[in-house]
């Protein structure tokens, strides 16, 4: 359970633990399988669809033995207004939902008993499609409808109920309803598969492992709040998030209530990669989350904290991070944007990581993109 966050990983990270790298990379490798059967296709009549039914997915993936069987393929849907022009665009251009991920269930009593218990994976794909491409450059803050009261926080000095905040354009594509589903949003989709699968193995000690790559991280720390949220009266299993070249996603408030819950939310990031400095702005201040009086002015400061979280690009990293550098592989022959944000990158320097004192391990050449 340490692994999982039980601890916030401390004393894990640096150096890196060996099981824990294992760890990571096998949710790494459920992210890549979500690319792998995405259609990427554009002249193709399925093109954003899954390539692959449930049960075999994985092994058409290259991962026969994860001892996981996918249960779920998620869709997710871009509500953005498009003008009437693009009504004549290519498919791929106009494309409002697609496959961007899917749910499995360890079901091997072998794996099931090294882990200790039964685990749920959500798994999430980056951006993709032309619409999500659009959904990601909506960077203003909005507030996150909350699923439960029990979470809604109350400030003292004001009356009213204020919620968490978020990016818009993640928010869009979890909330959105797909015209093809049933008017199923993912969020919908994915309330609903783990409301059966608790239903399946109650009684049973569970984990929540959801994991994406760029947009999908983003996702990924949506969804494990409001799975959370949703099934806080049935939900006493660990709630993890591993993220992967991540976006920031919503602002201090959100945060707060990530940590109330008992989220624990491990993010991978990239020194050199651009996509996890974005959207929005970060304040530093308060280590630990809060004021410490150093000086007389630490009141005047807190005044100003609050007002500049009414600001639309306020934004608050979450979670534990592992730092890692493209610069630091000797044997990436080039560190651009594109190379620096591919997953492939991401998996071998999780790989190749020994610690801050000594980067890179000489026998590392996994995964190289």
């Amino acid at each position: 359970m340490e692994y999982q966050g039980l601890n916030n990983w401390e004393g894990l990270l640096d150096p890196l633990d060996n099981n824990l790298r294992a760890e990571i990379l096998r949710y790494g490798n459920f992210v890549d399988a979500v690319y792998k059967s995405f259609e990427f296709d554009p002249s193709s009549p399925s093109y954003g669809s899954c390539k692959f039914p449930n049960n075999t997915l994985l092994d058409e993936c290259g991962l026969p033995n994860t001892g996981y069987k996918v249960t779920k393929h998620l869709t997710a849907t871009s509500s953005i207004q498009q003008p009437r022009w693009m009504n004549k665009a290519p498919t791929w251009v106009t494309t409002q939902s697609s496959y961007i991920g899917f749910v499995a269930v360890c079901d091997d009593k072998e794996e099931i008993k090294r882990l200790g218990r039964r685990d749920i994976v959500i798994a999430y794909r980056g951006t993709t499609t032309c619409l999500e491409w659009l959904e990601n450059l909506r960077a203003t803050l909005t507030h996150l409808p909350m699923p439960c009261k029990r979470w809604t926080t109350f400030h003292k000095d004001q009356t009213q109920t204020t919620t968490p905040m978020v990016q818009s354009g993640f928010l869009n594509l979890y909330t959105s309803p797909c015209k093809s589903e049933n008017s199923e949003s993912l969020q919908h989709m994915v309330r609903k598969e783990i409301s059966q699968i608790l239903q399946d193995y109650a009684g049973e000690p569970l984990s929540l492992t959801v994991t994406g790559h760029s947009l999908g991280a983003a996702l990924a720390t949506l969804t494990a709040y409001d799975i959370k949220a949703t099934f806080i009266s049935r939900l006493s299993m660990t709630t993890t998030v591993v993220s992967f070249g991540g976006p920031r996603v919503g602002n201090r408030r959100f945060r707060q209530q990530l940590e109330k819950q008992g989220t624990k939310v491990l993010r991978i990031v990239n020194s050199d990669d651009v996509v996890t400095k974005v959207p929005g702005l970060v304040l530093h201040v308060g280590e630990g989350h809060e004021m410490r009086e150093q000086s007389g002015h630490v009141a005047e400061v807190q005044r100003w904290i609050n007002k500049m979280e009414k600001i639309e690009w306020l934004y608050a990293e979450v979670g534990k991070e592992l730092r890692l550098c493209s610069k630091d592989s000797p044997y990436l022959n080039r560190v651009d944007f594109a190379t620096c944000h591919q997953l492939t990158t991401y998996l071998h320097l999780v790989d190749g990581f020994v610690s801050s004192k000594c980067p890179f391990r000489a026998t590392a050449k996994r995964f190289l993109p």
